[in-house]
C-alpha cells in the first residue's frame, strides 16, 4: 500500500440511514460547514484537496449541526493532546518500537458489510517500557493513514477488536480514568464511524476497566460494545490472524506491513502537524 494512489469513490454513494451523498450535496455541504468554520476559526488554511470536512458529513450522515460539534471537538482535542499529536516522527526510536510490536493493526480484508478491521492488541506492550501516551499516539498515526489511502472508510466505519489476552495490572494502571475518557472522546468524534467494539479473549479481571471506559460512553456507541471471554463472535465474517483462529494474515506480517507503510509516508505526518486539514 504504501504510497500507491488513495481508494475513493464514484459521484454518488448511500452514507447511512438512506442518505444519497450526491455531486450536488457534497459540494453544497462541505461550503456550508467550511464558510461556518472559518468564521469561528479564520486563522484556520483549509486546502480545496481537503476531504477531513467531507469525513465527518459522512460520519453524521449529512447533518449539518452534529458535523459542527464533532468536527469542532475534534480540532480542540488535535490542538489539547499535543502528547499524542505532536512529534509523530514515525523513525523516533519509541514510536519505531511499537510499530515493530504492532499495537494496532487494521486487517487488509474488510469485513463482510465491507467495514474496515483493526485490531488492537492492549497487551502488546511492556508498560514498563512503553507510555501508554504513546500507544495512543501509535494508535491515531496509522488510523490517520488509513483514512488518507482509502476514504471508503469514512463510508462503512470501523470494527475495532481489541484483543485482552494477556492483560496484567501494569497495563490496567496505565489507563486511568482521565486517560479512558479522553480515548473515548477521541472515538466518538473522530472521522470514522465505530460500528462495533468487540473485546475479545477478556479475563475477568478486565472488568472494573471495561466499566470505566462504558461508563464514559454514549448511549449509543454502548449498544455497540461486545465483551468475549474468548474468541471474537463475529469470526464468521472477519478474517482474523492466525493467532486468534483466523485465517487471515499473522500478526507478524500485518505489524511489518504497517510499519514499513508508515515510515514510507513520514512526509504525510509532517504536514498533519503542520496543518491537520491535510488529512
Amino acid at each position: 500500500m504504501k504510497t500507491e494512489q488513495c481508494t475513493t469513490i464514484g459521484e454518488s454513494v448511500f452514507v447511512g440511514n438512506s442518505v444519497e451523498e450526491t455531486a450536488e450535496l457534497r459540494a453544497t455541504s462541505i461550503d456550508t460547514v467550511k464558510q461556518w468554520l472559518l468564521n469561528e476559526r479564520p486563522e484556520l488554511v483549509i486546502p480545496e484537496e481537503s476531504r477531513l470536512i467531507l469525513f465527518f458529513l459522512r460520519t453524521t450522515k449529512y447533518d449539518i449541526d452534529k458535523t459542527k460539534r464533532k468536527l469542532m471537538t475534534f480540532l480542540k482535542n488535535r490542538e489539547r493532546l499535543t502528547e499524542w499529536f505532536k512529534d509523530r516522527d514515525p523513525f523516533r526510536p519509541e514510536i519505531h518500537e511499537l510499530l515493530n510490536i504492532g499495537v494496532f493493526l487494521p486487517l487488509r480484508e474488510k469485513d463482510s458489510l465491507n467495514r474496515q478491521v483493526v485490531l488492537i492488541r492492549t497487551s502488546a506492550h511492556d508498560p514498563t517500557k512503553h507510555k501508554q501516551d504513546d500507544v495512543f499516539k501509535v494508535d491515531k498515526m496509522i488510523l490517520d493513514l488509513l483514512m488518507h489511502l482509502d476514504e471508503t472508510v469514512s463510508i462503512h466505519g470501523v470494527v475495532a477488536v481489541f484483543d485482552m489476552q494477556g492483560v496484567t495490572l501494569g497495563h490496567a494502571l496505565q489507563l486511568t480514568p482521565s486517560m479512558i475518557k479522553k480515548s473515548v472522546e477521541n472515538w466518538e468524534n473522530y472521522p470514522c464511524k465505530p460500528k462495533l467494539l468487540e473485546f475479545i479473549n477478556v479475563p475477568v479481571h478486565v472488568n472494573i476497566v471495561l466499566n470505566v471506559f462504558k461508563s464514559f460512553m454514549s448511549p449509543k456507541m454502548r449498544e455497540r460494545v461486545i465483551i468475549s471471554r474468548k474468541g471474537s463472535s463475529q469470526e464468521h465474517s472477519l478474517l482474523l490472524p492466525l493467532e486468534l483462529g483466523g485465517h487471515g494474515e499473522s500478526i507478524w506480517a500485518l505489524a511489518e506491513y504497517w510499519r514499513e507503510c508508515v515510515q514510507d509516508n513520514e512526509n504525510f505526518y509532517s504536514k498533519m502537524e503542520e496543518n491537520v486539514f491535510h488529512l
